[in-house]
């Protein structure tokens, strides 16, 4: 059964509920339903709670370099999975085509008709070789697994975090997973008690809960991908493979027990946004002395980029988020995108209708 996220009259997260107990509470005016980045159903109460004792709640969090799996689980219910869309792609994509454009601008500058000793190199402002920071696309991925992990314990009365820790095999010596992992676990102590776990801990525990595990095609946003080792590492903190020893034998066995049941499931990205540029990088070919405008986040419209909207078009309703918009002497456009960041059309702004502004979160069930 699925429960309720609750929260005091202070804000304060309480146990959930049973979602019936909620529709009376509201149907009393005993609570209000509280609106939340990751549109979940929650409920606020109005009154003071009878009781306001909480029972262990853990978050596990399953790291990847695309895709992370969060689960959020007690002792008898399973309370959330999520899909998580790391923006890994697309901030090495951009990193790339800066680089690209630095070194050209660079080219241009110097002449190379003096002799080298001679030419105007820029000095080096820092010693870039130290590699004493977080790159870019690593730092975006642990940032959006720290904002939705903050947005959970806003809601749930989360009690510990377990995060799996990775190692990298072969020669190889390095993973993208395995970067970060040290701040990550300095950051999630700082919002609650965190603890690690290895990899064939996970997969051993997802076993023997009977979860499924889809290994063939990951980027599946469905719970078999990430999300069902999210929870097997949030049950970890109630279920244990012990060893134990009797007078005629010994071994190991589980100690514990958690229940899985359904829950909501998300499915989390961050929009594709880009920085108001001057112009593109290259003209159009039909106007060599013309460049079009990129990036921003306004429109002459009213909706900012990443505003969740509802478009119509030939009797059709798409929900979806503004990503961009086209302004032409005859034409007047807005691009409006799904949670992947794919394009589902262009809809006169007319029908467009804002549903809620942008919270740099794209969510969809």
């Amino acid at each position: 059964m699925i429960r309720v996220p609750v929260l005091d009259k202070n804000g304060k997260s309480l146990m959930p509920t049973k979602s019936s107990r909620a529709r009376r509470w509201l149907k009393e005016g005993k609570a209000k339903i509280v609106h939340n980045d990751l549109n979940i159903f929650c409920i606020q109460l109005l009154v003071e709670p009878l009781l306001s004792d909480t029972q262990p709640i853990a978050l596990g969090l399953d790291p990847g370099k695309k895709f992370t799996g969060i689960g959020v689980q007690s002792a008898r219910f399973t309370l959330f999975m999520a899909h998580l869309i790391l923006p890994f792609p697309e901030i090495t994509k951009k990193m790339s085509g800066r680089r690209i454009l630095r070194r050209a601008r660079r080219g241009r500058r110097i002449n190379r008709k003096v002799a080298f000793n001679k030419r105007a190199h820029r000095q080096k402002r820092f010693d870039n070789r130290k590699k004493a920071k977080l790159p870019p696309s690593i730092r975006a991925n642990k940032q959006l697994e720290l904002r939705v992990t903050k947005e959970l314990v806003n809601l749930f009365p989360i009690t510990q975090i377990t995060y799996e820790c990775v190692k990298a095999k072969g020669d190889k010596g390095f993973s993208p997973v395995m970067v970060g992992q040290k701040i990550m676990l300095e950051w999630l102590a700082q919002v609650s008690p965190t603890n690690t776990q290895q990899g064939w801990q996970t997969s051993m525990l997802r076993q023997q809960l009977g979860l499924a595990k889809d290994k063939k095609n990951k980027d599946k946003q469905i719970p078999q991908t990430h999300a069902h080792d999210g929870i097997a590492l949030a049950v970890s903190n109630f279920m244990k493979f012990e060893e134990f020893h009797t007078a005629n034998s010994h071994g190991r066995h589980w100690v514990g027990k958690a229940m899985v049941t359904s829950a909501p499931f998300r499915i989390i990205a961050r929009p594709n946004l880009f920085r108001r540029q001057l112009h593109f990088e290259n003209p159009v070919k039909d106007a060599p002395n013309h460049r079009k405008r990129k990036g921003g986040t306004v429109t002459p419209f009213g909706f900012r980029t990443a505003d969740l909207v509802k478009a119509q078009k030939a009797g059709k309703t798409y929900i979806g988020w503004v990503g961009g918009y086209t302004q032409t002497v005859k034409t007047k456009n807005v691009s409006v995108y799904d949670h992947n960041w794919h394009r589902i059309g262009q809809f006169s702004p007319s029908k467009v209708q804002l549903l809620k502004r942008s919270t740099r979160l794209c969510v969809a069930s």
